[in-house]
């Protein structure tokens, strides 16, 4: 029977430089400009796969199994170094992390592994002999959501918090290991997070709810309200949000076949919606319709 090469997700590396394709045939690794293949793992190395994580530019990527055919668990996060020199696929297998729910998204920086779980979120040093260093419950987080900042300046993580609506905000570096913190909250929305994501600085975190119309962007350290960008009028699913590598856009994708690019640094670009007058909303400078 032949092979199904159906994408089942893409992930950016942490400077957006390139991005992997977690597929039915296994896993491709692309550089971003130029657009090129940089490397992959075949279907006979890691079967089908649900989810791939990639640090930086580096040889180590973190595989979660899933799709039609998968020779790994879902329930598994699998950590190959792809530079190690083997016919044997297992020899490229350098760790391996196992749950007993399966999981649902991963993160990576230099020094640590986030693994997410529907209603957990485990924390591990990283890659040196892994440690776990902190756990938190969630509220029901089956998309699993959640994004680290990459910079070394600051170690931050957000993700949906227990109230409906609300996202929390961990600073992992004031964090002491094996213990129980209490994250910031910010209440955001009134019904449920369906997407976040935080700027390379980690200094804003931006969040959309299931209506889809609204992405509402927060100051991490003040917790403050910056700015509300409007979608649109009509009910969305929100598929992704994203922050160029220097803040200055914002890009929102969903059902409705668009990509909505906002402008949040030279808001000139962008057009103003005067329907609540005491909000500043602004809409994309451009929305492109997906063939």
């Amino acid at each position: 029977m032949a092979q199904q090469r159906g994408v089942n997700s893409l992930q950016f590396n942490q400077d957006q430089s390139c991005f992997c394709c977690s597929m039915e045939t296994g896993v491709r690794i692309y550089n971003v400009e130029p657009l090129m293949e940089k490397g992959h793992l075949d279907h006979e190395q890691v079967g089908s796969v649900a989810l791939c994580s990639m640090l930086h530019r580096s040889n180590l990527l973190a595989v979660v199994g899933g799709g039609v055919n998968p020779r790994f668990s879902d329930i598994s996060v699998l950590v190959w170094d792809d530079a190690r020199e083997s016919r044997d696929p297992k020899d490229k297998l350098v760790l391996e992390f196992t749950f007993t729910k399966p999981v649902l998204a991963v993160c990576m920086r230099r020094d640590k592994i986030i693994i997410v779980l529907k209603n957990k979120i485990y924390v591990y040093s990283f890659p040196d002999n892994p440690v776990k260093l902190f756990e938190f419950d969630t509220r029901d987080n089956p998309k699993g959501l959640c994004d680290l900042c990459p910079s070394l300046e600051k170690q931050l993580l957000v993700f949906p918090g227990h109230k409906c609506g609300s996202l929390q905000l961990v600073d992992l570096s004031n964090t002491k290991p094996g213990t129980s913190s209490a994250p910031f909250t910010i209440n955001a929305h009134q019904s449920e997070i369906a997407c976040v994501a935080l700027n390379q600085p980690g200094s804003v975190a931006a969040s959309a709810s299931r209506k889809g119309t609204l992405i509402r962007l927060f100051d991490t350290t003040t917790r403050d309200k910056l700015v509300e960008l409007r979608r649109g009028t009509d009910p969305a699913t929100l598929y992704c949000i994203n922050f160029s590598h220097d803040s200055s856009f914002l890009c929102a994708s969903s059902d409705k076949g668009t990509v909505h690019i906002f402008a949040l640094k030279d808001t000139k670009l962008n057009r103003r919606s005067a329907s609540v007058p005491d909000l500043l909303f602004m809409t994309a400078l451009t929305s492109t319709q997906l063939w």
